[in-house]
């Protein structure tokens, strides 16, 4: 197939993926931490020599979030934040960007999440958190809006949410509603390992989910870690090691390299979209986003490598226009964004 063709059979794909109204998109409902990156105001510097900071909201779940609205599609966020000014600025952000907060939480009693990161000059991102405890950790079990998973097509989260009590035991109340009701269960375990006890605890209780998932996402440095150091480029490594009976796909992203699928038929690869990459924050949820934005609105589209394939030279697009602008959030492309790109590169 040529590069045009492919191109062609993305618009028709996701043309027809959402009836053009948001409101009557399939819901997808991303939950787990909403917080505030701050991120040094030059690049190439450690946190104890940045000059200044700026804020930006983050949390890789309202990131997925954000990027499913952005491109047209219907989402919703579940979370806890502080009832203070930067939980209600992340709520309001997430209301600008036409996202559903109505699942949100306010804490009185903890802060909102702060992370301050930054990109050092040797390629390395180095990580200082704020979470003794911070709000995005206390959400309840009782605190969550039952309602709200029944009406998801597809429900996705990450690993962070299910460090520590009670935030894990609401986690598993939500999976467990969203898959009663018909749901299907997305998961990036997106590895943050400073903020987990240790990298065994991290890899128990990231494992300890992993056969629930119906999409699995994860990046060759989280294969190597959960299967103790193998090759992450071997096949065999991914399908006897991590791919499980109940899944009906499994991505390894590669960054700029694009992206290799596993389903129980086919395996594959998908290029990346070449660009000159200026921020790479988000890339992997702007992926994601993608994704699961024409994921909703065909839940067969793995079943055929075609449609398959067309839907993931979509999400590594995504992630190519993202990485061209700084920051998550304000970086998440438009599916005009999107479907301009792929011109360009088909032409």
């Amino acid at each position: 197939m040529t590069e045009s063709h492919a191109f062609d059979q993305i618009k028709d794909l996701t043309i027809n993926s959402n009836g053009g109204e948001q409101k009557d998109s399939p819901l997808v409902i991303c939950f787990g931490e909403l917080l505030i990156d701050f991120v040094p105001t030059v690049g190439g510097v450690s946190l104890a020599e940045a000059p200044a900071f700026q804020k930006a909201p983050g949390g890789a779940p309202a990131n997925v979030a954000v990027g499913i609205s952005r491109l047209g599609g219907s989402s919703a966020f579940i979370g806890k934040v502080g009832e203070d000014e930067f939980g209600f600025m992340l709520a309001d952000i997430l209301k600008q960007n036409k996202v559903n907060n109505s699942g949100m939480r306010f804490d009185p009693a903890a802060r909102t999440a702060l992370a301050f990161v930054t990109l050092r000059s040797d390629g390395e991102r180095e990580f200082l958190f704020f979470r003794h405890p911070s709000a995005d950790m206390l959400l309840h079990e009782s605190e969550l809006d039952r309602d709200l998973i029944k009406q998801a097509k597809v429900f996705h989260y990450g690993s962070i949410s299910l460090i520590e009590e009670p935030c894990r035991s609401a986690h598993l109340a939500a999976m467990a509603i969203a898959k009663e009701s018909g749901s299907i269960l997305s998961y990036d375990p997106n590895l943050r390992l400073p903020l987990w006890p240790s990298a065994e605890a991290a890899r128990e209780g990231i494992m300890s989910i992993w056969d629930k998932a119906d999409i699995i996402k994860i990046s060759e440095d989280e294969i190597s870690f959960l299967t103790g150091g193998e090759d992450p480029y071997d096949d065999n490594v991914v399908l006897t090691k991590l791919y499980h009976s109940n899944l009906k796909l499994l991505l390894v992203s590669e960054g700029a390299e694009g992206c290799r699928y596993y389903t129980k038929k086919l395996k594959g690869r998908v290029a990346g979209v070449k660009v000159k990459a200026v921020d790479t924050t988000g890339a992997g949820d702007s992926f994601v986003a993608g994704l699961l934005y024409c994921f909703a609105a065909d839940m067969n589209l793995y079943q055929d490598e075609k449609k398959l394939r067309d839907t993931l030279l979509f999400a590594n697009a995504c992630g190519a226009v993202t990485v061209t602008e700084r920051g998550a959030i304000p970086a998440m492309p438009t599916k005009e964004a999107v479907l301009e790109m792929l011109a360009k590169n088909a032409g």
